[in-house]
């Protein structure tokens, strides 16, 4: 791994490139990319803006902008620079597509629409678009639809990204179509392909929790007793995938006193510190082990600190809704003893199908295969069983489909844990104008319902047996 020195000569490295040859993109986008990593965003974006102002008709300084913008969470700064890229080529596709992403990000639906489709006249077999607009969640395609993206299936594509997030799209919007089985089937296909890009190994999830439930004991925890920092401004949010987690952190960043910072990478980012700089055979539990006395303490810290950039408000708490974060929990724990930890929980078949039923990304390992799902629900469910054996109340539980059923007797329930006072605007998150940069962004937007709860039952024909393995 490289260290900070490096880090910084690589950064001087660059500057010189860029000087030698100011239209250099590649050092341009590398620069920006390594001063986000160095915690130095601004910087970024200053280096930027110097080259929009020399570059002002070129579009390449305005895209590695508004990509930079975009991974930082400055989501209205982000949608003025894609607009800026579309104005300077309006008639290619991705510039489009990442201006329909960002417009969604902001809650501008009907414009997002428009965008989506727009980039869908410049390449009306483009996977991306397609699922841009199917996961935009309340909006229904038809058969028109249905019948350009099986033709573009048919006509084939080379990117075998493209090909996953169409079959989505189709599943989603054969659905809508109440097609049920023919959805379920793309939902398969998709996953199946899916699987062949970035393969999943089940035992690796269960070895992880059976190591945890090992190492993580009462005992554990009682040598180290106040080894961790002692702040108490994060909320943590898990659990699976799809489980109602963005509904939670929307009610809870509609609070005066919470500001929602949605998924964070930190935890995740120190986890897999500690586990590289420990020796090559160690496990994350194993490494967690050897820590110096000091090392909680320093880790939480640092953990804050670098949490920081994504905070914009002055609000005492914040959330870090990050769903995997589940198998972090006994780490959390350690390093940050006073921090909140919810997880919010789902039935096996509604939950299973919803992640089904979803392309996330093109990099995470995740199962592709319902039994795996299954499995890694199981792996889930067992690890917070222990922690809640281990350390009784520490973490609160939110039933998605109870919160669906009495908004707030479970708002209340939530709040209480937190120890705050309740606040009425909880119950109208809805109207909460924040960026929301998960698959149901356009879902809290709305007034919440029963619509959702028993969807899975539409493809229970095919959606049990498998579950059942």
């Amino acid at each position: 791994m490289a260290n900070g020195d490096s880090l910084e000569d690589a950064v001087l490295l660059l500057r010189r490139a860029i000087a030698l040859d100011p239209k250099f993109v590649l050092a341009y986008a590398d620069l920006a990319s390594l001063l986000c990593r160095l915690e130095r965003a601004d910087e970024a974006i200053s280096l930027l803006d110097e080259a929009i102002e020399n570059h002002p008709h070129e579009v390449w300084p305005f895209s590695i902008k508004a990509a930079v913008l975009s991974t930082e969470r400055r989501a209205e700064e982000a949608l003025l620079a894609h607009e800026a890229v579309v104005a300077r080529a309006p008639n290619v596709t991705v510039p489009w597509i990442n201006y329909a992403h960002a417009l969604k990000t902001v809650g501008r639906t009907e414009q997002a629409v428009a965008a989506y489709r727009k980039s869908l006249e410049f390449d009306s077999s483009n996977g991306s678009a397609w699922w841009g607009l199917a996961n935009l969640r309340t909006v229904r395609l038809g058969a028109g639809d249905v019948a350009v993206m099986q033709q573009a299936l048919k006509s084939g594509t080379r990117d075998p990204l493209q090909q996953v997030q169409l079959q989505f799209a189709l599943g989603k919007a054969l659905g809508d179509l109440g097609d049920y089985e023919q959805s379920f089937r793309h939902y398969e296909e998709a996953n199946r392909l899916r699987g062949t890009v970035v393969p999943y190994d089940p035992t690796r999830t269960s070895e992880f929790v059976q190591q945890c439930e090992a190492v993580f004991t009462s005992e554990f925890y009682a040598s180290r007793n106040s080894q961790g920092c002692d702040a108490d401004d994060v909320i943590f949010i898990v659990g699976m995938p799809r489980s109602g987690s963005t509904l939670v952190e929307q009610i809870l960043a509609s609070h005066p006193m919470i500001e929602g910072a949605g998924e964070l990478f930190e935890l995740r980012n120190l986890a897999d510190t500690i586990a590289r700089k420990s020796s090559k055979s160690a496990s994350l539990p194993d490494a967690i082990v050897q820590l110096n006395t000091n090392d909680p303490r320093f880790l939480g810290e640092s953990y804050l600190r670098s949490s920081r950039r994504h905070r914009h408000t002055d609000r005492p708490f914040f959330t870090d809704k990050m769903p995997a974060n589940w198998q972090l929990v006994p780490f959390i724990h350690l390093i940050l003893p006073n921090a909140k930890i919810i997880d919010v929980r789902r039935p096996l078949p509604p939950c299973c199908l919803s992640s089904f039923a979803t392309y996330f990304n093109g990099q995470t390992s995740f199962p592709t295969k319902l039994k795996d799902l299954a499995g890694y629900y199981g792996d889930y469910v067992r690890l917070m069983s222990h922690m809640d054996a281990v350390l009784p109340g520490r973490v609160h539980r939110v039933d998605y489909e109870n919160l669906v059923e009495d908004v707030e007797t479970e708002t209340r329930r939530l709040l209480a844990y937190l120890g705050l006072p309740f606040d009425p605007a909880c119950l109208h998150f809805d109207k909460n104008p924040r960026a929301v940069h998960t698959p149901s962004a356009q879902q809290v937007r709305e007034p919440i319902n029963r619509d959702g709860l028993d969807r899975w039952r539409n493809y229970e024909p095919w959606l049990a047996p498998a579950l059942r393995g």
